[in-house]
């Protein structure tokens, strides 16, 4: 009766083969909290990016409005720059011209 009970647990008293070998070594040397309480979040939680995505939209809008006035007046800038410097070597071709 106790070598058939020995035989059974002998599976249990195995080592572990779904840890490597590294990682093994590596918990080896972690360091107990001492009653530091450690908040976690679920890899099986849901909700994860829904508040994320509630709140976006007004994020990005507000991020635009504030941000438009120097992005609009750059990009406004070189347009003009562009329109104008192109008008101008029209201008300066049209003048050449045989």
């Amino acid at each position: 009766m106790i070598g058939s009970a020995i035989a059974r647990s002998r599976p249990m008293m195995a080592p572990r083969h779904d840890v490597s070998s590294f990682m093994v070594k590596w918990w080896k040397g972690r360091v107990p909290n001492d009653g530091q309480i450690t908040k976690t979040l679920s890899p099986y939680e849901q909700q994860i990016i829904m508040p994320w995505l509630r709140t976006w939209p007004k994020r990005a809008y507000e991020k635009f409005m504030g941000s438009f006035i120097y992005w609009g007046g750059a990009g406004g800038i070189v347009i003009g720059t562009a329109i104008l410097s192109d008008a101008a070597d029209a201008a300066e071709d049209f003048s050449h011209r045989f």
